[in-house]
């Protein structure tokens, strides 16, 4: 398999990313938080809390948060939560 050459735009883009992504994580988070308040059916809800799980393990949010996070699946712990963690970036 070759190496992929990358210009040096597409590295600071790429570093950027990278730099960024807890933020990102954040956003996504932030995004979650709202379609679970807005969701509709048990199901969406369900599907959307999967996604918040993979998102904080990306984020690497310690194990026994995360766990109490989403054995509660309230979303009003989980946004308390956040803007915990948003104001400490």
């Amino acid at each position: 398999m070759t190496k992929r050459e990358y210009t040096p735009h597409q590295q600071n883009i790429i570093s950027n990313y990278y730099q960024h992504l807890d933020n990102i994580l954040l956003g996504r988070i932030q995004e979650l938080v709202s379609q679970i308040y807005l969701a509709e059916t048990e199901g969406k809800r369900q599907s959307l809390w999967k996604r918040v799980e993979k998102t904080l393990v990306k984020l690497k949010i310690p194990d026994p948060i995360r766990q109490h996070l989403l054995q509660k699946k309230d979303v009003e712990l989980l946004a308390k939560n956040l803007e915990e963690w948003m104001r400490s970036q």
